[in-house]
């Protein structure tokens, strides 16, 4: 079966995208270029897409992070959309085994990387008094996934995080909101390697992996103003995947 895909109209909106040099990032950028947005693609990785501007940046990195936004604000003194979506997700493999510093790594990219990114723009937001954040979060922060526990801690911090901070906005027409992707076809998950995949896919519903275009619909649809009475919630992309 073919996905219809809804049309959105971002013309004059200027978004910043997170890790969107490859998979979910990568789609939600491409979409959002498709829709009229002016995008910026923050990426250890840059990447050429027409219609887009790519830096490398570290999101833990306080300082890269603002002067990224300094070439944003150059440009623009306003940012509509943040899509938090870089992300780290480690070994696949029992907590006993992790070392100390792939913890420290995952939870730095997956949870610090998103209050770092949104600690500097959401300032801009507030001075418009509107805007749309998306958290990437994952499924693995809501129901805990053995042999995962560091990015199952970090994206339920994730989570928690988008629930508290839409509270405080609250006041504004900004909208914080979360997306929770069960197993999704990209390269994070293949290099998990075809034994792990393949348990993903026979225990899940709806027998597949995701796809990235699936999950940029959803985010897209948060940034819309279709979404105007959304916030602080969380979205499943799971595939049934998800008990609660």
């Amino acid at each position: 079966m073919i996905a219809m895909s809804v049309s959105y109209d971002f013309s004059g909106q200027k978004a910043v995208v997170t890790g969107g040099a490859r998979g979910i990032g990568r789609a939600v950028a491409e979409r959002l270029v498709r829709s009229g947005a002016h995008v910026w693609i923050w990426d250890l990785d840059p990447i050429e897409l027409d219609g887009a501007h790519s830096s490398r940046v570290d999101v833990t990195k306080p300082e890269q992070v603002a002067n990224a936004l300094t070439n944003v604000s150059t440009r623009t003194p306003q940012i509509d959309i943040l899509v938090n979506n870089a992300g780290y997700l480690g070994h696949y493999r029992p907590f006993e085994q992790f070392d100390a510093e792939e913890w420290q790594r995952i939870v730095e990219v997956n949870l610090l990387g998103v209050f770092e990114v949104t600690r500097q723009i959401l300032p801009l937001m507030r001075r418009a008094g509107r805007g749309r954040i998306v958290n990437m979060g994952s499924l693995a922060g809501k129901e805990g996934l053995a042999n995962l526990a560091a990015y199952s801690a970090a994206s339920a911090g994730v989570i928690a995080f988008t629930k508290a901070l839409s509270r405080e906005v609250c006041d504004t027409e900004i909208r914080i909101n979360c997306v929770a992707p069960g197993p999704i076809d990209t390269d994070l998950i293949r290099k998990l390697g075809n034994e792990v995949v393949d348990e993903m896919i026979a225990t899940s519903p709806l027998r597949r992996l995701g796809r990235v275009d699936e999950v940029a619909e959803i985010v897209l649809w948060l940034c819309s103003n279709a979404s105007e009475f959304n916030t602080g919630a969380v979205f499943d992309m799971s595939g049934g995947r998800a008990r609660y």
